[in-house]
């Protein structure tokens, strides 16, 4: 039983297959606790100590990937103005970017202040041995914009502090819009809802598209796109 649809079962009244919005929360596992952090730097990292400025520098370093990757991939980095933060306006703001996208190509970059979860080095700058501790923090993280070949317009966010925590956002109905073009549907979207068919004759394919059973390898896919900012 879809447990969304068990505890809500009381509040819907129409069946539903797919949401608007997907959210993915990617985190490297051995990251998440601190001693494994050290035994990291002491395995692959020569014993590095991890200082406050050991942490810092890393940030920095995964910042200026940033803008190295913006000017080779001509995606401007963005930075949202006051009352621009939530999703429904950044995607007004992002609109003029997807325009007449290519395939995986990553059209902007947000900057944006947001809450996350990172590590830091408990003590004196000047302490070789600090104690690690994880804090929740507003910090400055990373919006990759990009039409995915398979899912469409979607972002994955990258956090430069450690331990990099990322999330992916999908759109189902970009997915199916995506789909109904490879089964030669026509269609109009509107406002990123749910399409309207225009052609009475592809009721029946559209029909076979919702029935049928599909399964793709969204962790598959999902990976691979955390898996090359984090690399």
């Amino acid at each position: 039983m879809n447990a969304f649809y068990e505890h809500h079962k009381g509040s819907i009244q129409f069946g539903y297959r797919c949401f608007d919005r997907i959210l993915l929360n990617g985190l490297i596992q051995p990251f998440q606790q601190p001693e494994r952090v050290l035994g990291f730097f002491n395995t692959y990292r020569e014993g590095k100590r991890v200082t406050r400025k050991t942490l810092t520098d890393i940030a920095d370093q995964f910042q200026n990937w940033v803008k190295n990757r913006s000017e080779k991939w001509d995606a401007p980095i963005l930075q949202p103005a006051d009352g621009e933060g939530d999703d429904s306006r950044r995607d007004k703001l992002l609109d003029p970017y997807f325009h007449d996208p290519q395939s995986n190509q990553v059209v902007a970059i947000v900057k944006a202040r947001e809450p996350t979860r990172i590590l830091i080095a408990v003590g004196d700058k000047n302490n070789d041995s600090p104690h690690l501790e994880y804090k929740q923090r507003w910090v400055n993280q990373f919006n990759f914009y990009l039409n995915d070949a398979r899912w469409g317009r979607m972002f994955v966010r990258m956090c430069p502090y450690f331990p990099f925590s990322a999330r992916v956002c999908l759109n189902q109905h970009h997915w199916l819009a995506i789909r109904m073009r490879e089964e030669g549907i026509d269609f109009q979207a509107i406002h990123q809802r749910i399409p309207e068919v225009r052609q009475s004759s592809a009721i029946a394919r559209t029909g076979r598209l919702a029935d049928r059973p599909r399964s793709t390898p969204v962790r598959t896919e999902v990976a691979r796109r955390i898996y090359a900012v984090h690399h």
